[in-house]
Order: C-alpha cells, then structure tokens, then sequence
C-alpha cells in the first residue's frame, strides 16, 4: 500500500494560496480546511492554505510528507438516522515551520493571493508576552508572529491598503477577534512599530469574531485498523469527526460575497451579531450537558448517549431545554427547536462514548453560565419556576455531597468550592439550602431572593433522597401542580 502524497492521488496541489492557517491540530483539519475543500468543489473559490505550526514541537513535517493530504471521516446522527462519510481533504498545499525557517514564514506575507488568516492555537493561543521581541524569530507567541506577519505584508506592498488581510480566529473564546485584534496593537505599540503600519492594521485589515462547533475526536487510535481497511493507501493524518458542523462569523454584505458559504450545505452563518448563536449554544448544547449531568449520574448513567436514550432522563432532558430553555431565547422558536433536535442527535451519536464523568469538571461555574441564565430568566417571563431545571438543580446540590447511595461521585472542583459544599452538608436541610443559594461567590447573587426558589429546593431535595430521581422527580412535580 502507497503512502498517500499528490503524486500517489494523482492530486496536482495548484493551488493558489489564499489563506494563512495557524495551527495544523485535528479540529482545523477537520472543520476549517474541509470547509473551504467544499468551497473549492461547490463554487470554484480555488483556495489552497498555507500552514503555520504555531508552536515548537508540532506536526508540519508529517503533513509536508503526504503533501498536505489526509482523509476526514464523519459520522453521527441526521434526523435519527446514522451517516458515515469519507472525504480526501487537498486543500493544504504546504506546511511552514517558523522555528525552523523564519524567512519562509515571512515568505507567506508577499503571496499577492492571500486575504485571509485563520488560525485556532487553543483558548490560551491569543495571549500578550512582554518578553516577546520583534527581532525574535520567531515570537513565541502566536499574535506576536501574525503582528510579524503583517508587517513583512505591509512594508512589502507598500502600505498598499488593497493587500490587507481579512484575520478570522476561531479560537475558543468569546470576542476572540476583538481581543487578537487588542493584543496585534499591544505590540505594535511594544515594538515601536510605526504609526503607518497600525493605521494600515486598522484601516486595511479586518477581524471578525466567530463561534465554531463540531466535536473532533481526531485521529482514531483505538480504531486504526477499521479505518485503514477503508483507504487504498497509508495515511498518518487521519482525522474523524461528528457530522454537525456550524461555523458562525461577524461580518457584512462584502464577506458574504468574498466567502460564499451560502452556496455550499454547509451550516456557515454571517451575521453582524453572533452573539445570540453563542448564547444559544451555550444555553442549548453547553446547558443541556451541565443539567444532566449530575442528574444522570445520580440515576446511574455513565454515558451522554445513555442518557438521552433512557426513557426517564431522555424525556427529562428533552423537556428540560425545549420547554424551559427555548422560550427563554430572543431568536425565532422554529430555529431553537431545529437545533435542539439537532443537540439531541449529536448526544446519540454511537461513535462518540462521551462519558458524563469527563464533562463534571467545575459544575458549579458552568451552572452558573450555562443554566442558571436560564432558569431566572423563565421566572421572569412566566412568573412561576421552571421544575426540571429547579430539580436538576437539587440534583446538582445532591451531587456535591460527594457520595451517593454507596457509590463516590465523580467532583472534580476547585478543593475550595468542593470543602464548602461539605461542610454546608453538615447543616440542617433548610439552613444549608438557605446559605448554599445565597453564597454569592457561587451564583453572583443571593438565589434566596428567587421566589419560591429555597422552599421547591427543599423539597426537590427530600424527595430525591427519599424516593430517588425517576420517582423523586416526579413527586416533586406532582407536588407543583
């Protein structure tokens, strides 16, 4: 069996260099690269993408092997129905390592194609260095090699405002532009870089926020030889991925047409605000996991997938997001339930064993990003407490007791956090609810102050400890209507 390279695919590589890409990880092979692949397919964009390892130790030479080449697997869950796909991903048309040659780094700059920059170099990628220079080669952080980058690109156009570049990270954290953009300028001003040059950053350059979602588990290991079976030749770089795919970018009239996802399938919105999509998934995705877990957990779950599978914690869950959740949200209903339904399909998905134990970490800040928002804000609307959400509330009280009917519960917490809630434990029912709700390092404000809230907690809480959650839950209702 060959190993996959262009000449062994038959695959010329001509392509043009449209798109400086930081970060050569499994998530930008399997999301970025295969999307502008199906650019190039669908609408002719002829985009190839140059590659930069951000970091010292990395995987460039192993793609500059097979020439940029790898295969993208997906599979998951549409409309109930399991869908697998195999796809050549040939966008990559070289791998630049800046440690080991900074000038073809810098080479990049003076491509008269390029216009844009991505890159996902993990939540802690866009960061400021003080120690990083200008003269460094490279600097070691990655907005200190793009303010580099520019600047090769300005002085070697001339400041020609026409060849500024459109900067796009997907980095995993909110106004993530914004604060690339915020770090750029922290060291034009560190390195005393010329006031024409960030003029040209301001003025000719663009930074769009952006929120990406697909889960990569990457390179199948445990599975290697499944895959292999599939392919006519060796390939080192093969990456798997879930079939949903949603990529939100800010951005006008002028990037719909210079990025024209909107004639492929693929799920890409620009938009002005993205905003309400982030809250959407946060709310949605992040908070239907944050809610079940402990639940789950307790009933005697291990897996996401069995959860929602699960009679009892399926239509919890279910409920839970589209009759609490969903209302609560400023966006057009029909499209929050199409993309729960969507949510529920990737929590099935048999290829993924997302295992409730790995998401417990830091439940208690999560809770109060992902589920608390929406359970004041359901009172708000509708002047009542939403009981799902107000149960799995007590689940997650319940859980951080540490131990649940003879078994040890996963708490994975700050020890600060975890030694607070054991010693809430040691007091009575209603004293231990009232300071626990109203320990406002927790929530960020006193949870005593929500109407109904500390009696349903108590309740919600007897009845789980008497009855159990199936059975717990559904007294506690009963008890409310």
């Amino acid at each position: 069996m060959e190993n996959l390279n262009r000449e062994s695919s038959s695959n010329s590589g001509a392509l043009p260099i449209k798109v400086v890409q930081f970060g050569e990880g499994n998530f930008l092979r399997a999301f970025v690269d295969y999307a502008i692949k199906i650019l190039n397919d669908t609408v002719g964009f002829n985009a190839g993408v140059a590659l930069v390892q951000p970091i010292e130790n990395g995987m460039v030479s192993v793609l500059n092997e097979q020439d940029g080449l790898y295969t993208l697997f997906t599979k998951g869950i549409k409309k109930g129905k399991e869908v697998q796909e195999k796809m050549l991903i040939d966008t990559i048309v070289k791998g630049v390592n800046p440690y080991d040659n900074f000038e073809e780094f810098l080479e990049l700059a003076r491509e008269k194609d390029l216009e844009f920059v991505i890159s996902n170099t993990t939540e802690a990628g866009i960061r400021y260095d003080g120690k990083d220079l200008f003269d460094m080669t490279p600097p070691s952080s990655f907005p200190g090699k793009l303010t580099c980058l520019l600047y090769e690109r300005f002085h070697y156009f001339d400041g020609n405002q026409d060849f500024g570049l459109t900067i796009i990270p997907c980095e995993l954290i909110n106004y993530n532009a914004d604060t690339l953009k915020k770090v750029i300028l922290q060291y034009i001003d560190l390195w005393k870089l010329s006031g024409l040059f960030k003029n040209w950053v301001l003025n000719a350059c663009t930074f769009h926020n952006t929120l990406v979602d697909r889960i990569v588990p990457g390179y199948p290991k445990d599975d290697i030889e499944e895959y292999n079976r599939q392919l006519e030749y060796h390939d080192r770089l093969i990456v798997t991925a879930e079939t949903f795919f949603l990529w939100v970018i800010e951005g006008d009239d002028n990037l719909k047409k210079r990025l024209p996802f909107h004639k492929t399938p693929l799920d890409v919105r620009i938009v002005e605000d993205m905003q309400p999509f982030r809250t959407r998934k946060v709310r949605i995705l992040n908070g239907a996991h944050t809610a079940m877990v402990p639940m789950a957990l307790l009933y005697g779950n291990e897996t996401v997938k069995e959860t929602v599978d699960d009679v009892f914690t399926g239509e919890f869950i279910r409920s839970l997001i589209l009759e609490e959740v969903v209302p609560t949200l400023a966006m057009d209903k029909q499209e929050l339930e199409v993309f729960a339904e969507e949510v529920f399909d990737r929590f099935r998905n048999p290829f993924i064993k997302h295992q409730l134990s790995s998401i417990a970490l830091n439940s208690i800040s999560k809770f109060k990003v992902r589920v608390l928002p929406s359970l004041l804000e359901y009172v708000e609307m509708k002047g009542k407490l939403p009981l799902r959400t107000v149960f799995a509330f007590a689940c997650l009280v319940r859980f951080y007791q540490g131990h649940w009917q003879g078994n040890e519960m996963p708490l994975n917490d700050d020890e600060a956090i975890i030694n607070t809630f054991k010693n809430r434990w040691q007091l009575p029912l209603e004293k231990m609810v009232n300071e626990l709700l109203g320990n406002t390092t927790f929530w960020d404000t006193d949870l005593n102050q929500v109407d109904g809230l500390p009696l349903a907690m108590e309740g919600a809480l007897r009845f789980l400890e008497t009855h159990g959650v199936e059975k717990g839950y559904q007294e506690f209702e009963e008890g409310y209507k």
